[in-house]
Order: structure tokens, then sequence, then C-alpha cells
């Protein structure tokens, strides 16, 4: 499986030639380091609803003719714009050609900005997504919640992609208690210093991590590595 970042909380998963992305904040965002138009995906993974994540999606999905995974609402909305899209909600699993998705729950909100007014768009979740014999974990933006360690002792979780800005989001101190919980292997830390809000030391969350022999990659846009 190989994983490639494309900054704030965009990861590009491979395996197979299986291709999906998830939260693709591309066009709208300076550091993500390429243009949606370079995208080839058999499918768009979304957490939820914010132009952050929300993104590029719409363009993705029609170029390469495939469907946008997400809960229900946002699902609805993807197709009134002319996508095509696969509905699921929480604690819901499907397995697709080549990758099962299941949605977990996340802490956070979920609208959809027409305007000048904010719709809501069902509500946010974290992503398991299975390709070949590995599981990654994509948290979305969340806080840090309990059943995290449900979620660590039901899968067996690779990697875990993990928000760690603060202010919108669990910060650092909690992204490790995360990653404990999940009895993840290795942690991506995302959702950071995009905005000056979640101005974060990945260094200095990594040397937290390492403290508890879980590997953390910070990791620069298009860079990639491989489980």
């Amino acid at each position: 499986m190989n994983i490639t970042y494309y900054g704030h909380s965009c990861l590009y998963v491979e395996n197979g030639g299986t291709k999906v992305i998830i939260d693709p904040f591309l066009s709208g965002n300076p550091a993500s380091g390429i243009s949606p138009d370079e995208i080839e995906a058999d499918a768009v993974l979304l957490t939820h609803a914010h132009d952050d994540h929300f993104g590029d999606s719409i363009e993705i999905a029609k170029r390469n003719d495939c469907p946008i995974v997400a809960v229900f609402e946002l699902a609805m909305h993807c197709i009134r714009l002319g996508a095509k899209a696969h509905a699921m909600n929480i604690g819901g699993s499907y397995s697709f050609d080549g990758f099962r998705v299941k949605f977990t729950q996340a802490f956070h909100g979920s609208s959809l900005r027409e305007g000048d007014q904010y719709l809501y768009a069902g509500q946010p979740a974290g992503i398991l997504l299975t390709m070949g014999d590995k599981t990654i974990f994509h948290a979305g933006d969340t806080s840090l919640y309990s059943d995290m360690k449900l979620i660590g002792e039901m899968n067996p979780i690779a990697l875990a992609a993990l928000p760690i800005g603060d202010n919108f989001t669990m910060g650092p101190e909690e992204a490790v208690y995360a990653a404990r919980w999940l009895c993840a292997k290795q942690v991506i830390p995302l959702h950071y210093n995009t905005f000056p809000p979640i101005r974060q030391d990945a260094g200095k969350f990594a040397a937290m991590l390492a403290e508890h022999d879980i590997a953390c990659h910070v990791m620069s846009s298009k860079e990639t590595i491989t489980l």
C-alpha cells in the first residue's frame, strides 16, 4: 500500500492498481502541490463536508467517472451536483472492487456552504480503509473520544492519520492518546499549519509518539510512504 500526502488532511492511497483519495482539498490549498485534474481515482472518500475536506471532490469524481463515498446526506448533495455517489452512514461498512470502507464516528461538525448559508450535511466521520491486507484509519476532524479504544481492539490498524491542529480538532497531546488507544503502529499528523489557528510543531508531536514506540511520518506535500 502506497500513501501520498497532499497537504492538510488529504491522503491518496494506492494498492494493486486501485486508487482512492480522501478529503481532496487541493485547488484551494497552496500547500497541496497538485491540481485536481492530475488526480486519477477509483473513488473519492469524504469524512465530512467542510470546504477544507470536501474541496475538489465533485471535479475529481466527474472527471474520473467514479463515486464519492460519504454519509447519506453528503452523498445526496454530491448527486445533486451531478456526481456519482455511494451513501453510507456511521458504523456501516461496504466492500468495493479493491477496497473496503467502514465509517466510524467523529466529534465535529459537517456543513455545506451555499452563498452566505451553511447547510446540514450529515454526521462527520472517520474512515477505516482496507486495501489488500492493510487497514488504515483516517480519523477525519475530531476530538479525542474513548471509543477509539474499541476501534483499535476490533481492527488491526497499520497506520492512523490523526488531526493535531487543536482549535477545531484535538491537539497533539490528545492525538498521542488516540494513537495509543487505536494501537496504531504508525501515525501521520493531519490538519495542522494550513491556517494560523492550527499552527503546531509536528516534530514535537513525533517525539511524544516516540516515547511510546510509535513511528510518526511528518510528511511534506507529494511525499509517499509504503506500508
